[in-house]
């Protein structure tokens, strides 16, 4: 929470993957802060392709929805939604002190969660003999990779995960392998 001039700015923060919880979220806010005057709030969501939105819920135009974004750009957050619930104490604060109130609300709120960090992975699906069974689970056990499925018929068919930045470099150590089959699988 932070205070200005008789004004209380109360933060939120939540982890979203779809654009359609926002709604939820706020509506949760206005019942539980029904008496409070603005609920404004910012958002990003994607890692390759990112969308966000910011909106300042009848302030000035970009004194609320604006700085609370900014702060999620400072921290480099995405699937996050960040609301600030105000409650008006009577007294104006003018655009500068609203940008900084809800800047600095955002800033206290966003230090004080706990941020997870995920890495971007690539899925490849790897078809081979069970002749070949060591030559992968080599390269699957020295470079740490994930086997998120397997099958075991005719032919073995795992699905692995790699980390975006290595992608690359194991795509070609299977390929030189030439005893198996691999191809990208997007999830």
């Amino acid at each position: 929470m932070f205070k200005d001039r008789g004004s209380k700015f109360i933060g939120y923060i939540f982890p979203i993957s779809e654009e359609s919880e926002v709604k939820i979220h706020i509506d949760t806010l206005k019942k539980k802060h029904h008496t409070a005057r603005h609920w404004c709030y910012a958002w990003q969501i994607g890692k390759e392709v990112i969308r966000y939105r910011a909106n300042d819920d009848g302030e000035p135009n970009n004194s609320a929805g604006q700085p609370i974004y900014g702060q999620i750009l400072a921290k480099k957050l995405t699937n996050v939604l960040v609301v600030v619930v105000r409650y008006f104490g009577g007294t104006k604060l003018g655009v500068g002190g609203l940008v900084n109130a809800y800047k600095t609300t955002a800033k206290l709120t966003i230090e004080e969660s706990v941020i997870v960090e995920k890495t971007i992975d690539i899925y490849f699906q790897l078809v081979f003999e069970y002749k070949d069974m060591n030559k992968v689970m080599r390269i699957i056990k020295d470079n740490k990779l994930a086997i998120k499925n397997q099958e075991m018929h005719l032919n073995c068919v795992y699905l692995i995960s790699v980390r975006k930045k290595n992608a690359a470099k194991i795509e070609r150590l299977f390929t030189d392998l030439r005893c198996l089959k691999i191809k990208e699988i997007i999830q």
